[in-house]
């Protein structure tokens, strides 16, 4: 099975679309605000959307934005949205595609890469577990 690991286009961004509904849930994602997103952040070098195609056809992607923190200049990875289509999960891809994402940050100069991951989503965390990564804290949030 030959993948292709790609930054996004905007010929994906109704595949990319889908993922973030039907993979991660996010409803609220429409043609009209990915469009919106991407256009404006595509060339801010601190945004990263990468894809991760099968024959052709996207099947993945990884949103991540770089930040910064007083103390730790070189800055760190805070990974947006992961997402692999189910049916072509538990086959490698994720971590090829973890890894790639991975290995910019690195390129860049990063210090480390961490992301939040819904309750409910015990497969996801035992995923991130088995690539490395360690539980280190809750996220919060409140809607304004």
């Amino acid at each position: 099975m030959e993948i292709e690991i790609r930054e996004i286009r905007e010929t994906d961004y109704p595949a990319v679309m889908s993922l973030w509904n039907n993979e991660l849930g996010y409803h609220w994602i429409s043609a009209e605000n990915i469009a919106l997103h991407y256009d404006r952040v595509k060339n801010d070098e601190n945004y990263k959307t990468f894809v991760v195609l099968l024959e052709n056809k996207v099947i993945g992607f990884i949103s991540t934005v770089k930040a910064f923190f007083p103390g730790l200049e070189a800055g760190y990875m805070y990974i947006q949205g992961f997402a692999v289509q189910e049916e072509v999960q538990n086959r490698g891809i994720g971590t090829k595609l973890l890894e790639h994402t991975e290995n910019y940050a690195r390129r860049t100069g990063l210090y480390s890469v961490i992301l939040n991951s819904r309750f409910e989503r015990a497969a996801a965390h035992a995923f991130y577990e088995h690539n490395g990564y360690e539980k280190s804290s809750y996220c919060f949030n409140k809607v304004l």
